[in-house]
């Protein structure tokens, strides 16, 4: 196991750098100068840009600016400076990074306990009725848009029982957070409760259940161990990979609740082209992929015992 992990640690890194790099040059590539548009219309003497813009670094080639990125980010933990505010992004990163954090986390619970919970109960009566209404469920969740959801869940639930707060003023009171955690978490909760449903009806048939029930084993420790084991591998997958999806697919619902975290930071970044911010946000995102990725294989020796890395 520790050499597999060595081994799969190892092979993050080109995986990072290339990731790191395809961003940088993507970003870069965008049209507008970032430097010219601190001065709005009304546009800066030639002089003043180029200083900025050799103070910034931003008159090298673009390889070498990736180059002074990676080498300050790797060394001294140093992802640059905002040209719009002039303040470092690790700053930036520290006070909008905790924020959806938390929000995510939130709405990773909920997708993980309704959805399996919902996708247990669903294929355990695969063909009855209760499996037939939360396929409508689901199927609703999915095609309904994120903002018109947060719409109405913030007309019903705030303007008209006023259960919930229809903004978020504290981002560390997860009460206030509840309401755009769920919106959030909506559509990977229906495909989890889908992809939860398939697997237990399709392992129910399988021989090694059978088997196990004809031995007199209780139904608990059938389900339990034996179903839910096999069954989890593919939802376990899905919700590794969605980890990150929860934390950078955001910007929609932290504008619609204002929330000031990496969603809206990665927005304003865009607008304002501050592209040393935009792939300083990224840079985190994609350690957060990668992690939840190594941490998603070494999950399945645990689900699955047959499972082994040499």
């Amino acid at each position: 196991m520790g050499r597999y992990v060595a081994r799969r640690l190892l092979q993050m890194i080109p995986v990072f750098i290339g990731t790191t790099l395809l961003i940088f040059l993507m970003v870069y590539a965008l049209p507008g100068d970032p430097v010219r548009g601190l001065f709005g219309d009304k546009g800066g003497s030639p002089a003043v840009i180029a200083s900025l813009r050799h103070q910034y670094g931003l008159d090298q080639p673009i390889l070498v600016q990736y180059y002074h990125y990676m080498k300050d980010m790797i060394l001294h933990f140093d992802f640059g400076t905002q040209i719009a505010s002039g303040r470092p992004v690790t700053d930036v990163l520290s006070e909008a990074f905790p924020v959806t954090l938390r929000l995510a986390s939130l709405s990773f619970a909920i997708e993980v306990v309704l959805g399996i919970a919902l996708g247990i109960w669903a294929g355990m009566r695969a063909g009855r009725f209760a499996d037939n209404a939360i396929l409508l469920v689901s199927l609703l969740l999915i095609s309904v848009p994120v903002f018109v959801l947060g719409f109405i869940l913030k007309v019903v639930f705030a303007f008209q029982l006023n259960w919930l707060p229809p903004n978020v003023n504290d981002s560390t009171n997860y009460n206030e957070l509840l309401m755009p955690a769920f919106v959030l978490a909506t559509a990977s909760l229906a495909y989890v409760t889908r992809l939860t449903r398939t697997s237990v009806a399709e392992n129910l048939r399988a021989d090694y259940i059978r088997t196990a029930i004809a031995k007199g084993l209780p139904r608990r420790r059938v389900v339990g161990v034996h179903l839910m084991r096999n069954s989890l591998i593919p939802v376990i997958t899905y919700l590794g990979t969605d980890i990150g999806a929860l934390m950078g697919g955001a910007v929609v619902t932290e504008g619609l609740f204002n929330i000031q975290g990496i969603g809206g930071t990665i927005y304003q970044s865009i607008v304002r082209r501050e592209g040393t911010t935009l792939v300083g946000l990224v840079t985190i995102l994609v350690l957060v992929y990668l992690l939840a990725s190594l941490l998603v294989d070494l999950l399945y020796a645990v689900l699955d015992p047959r499972i082994r890395y040499a």
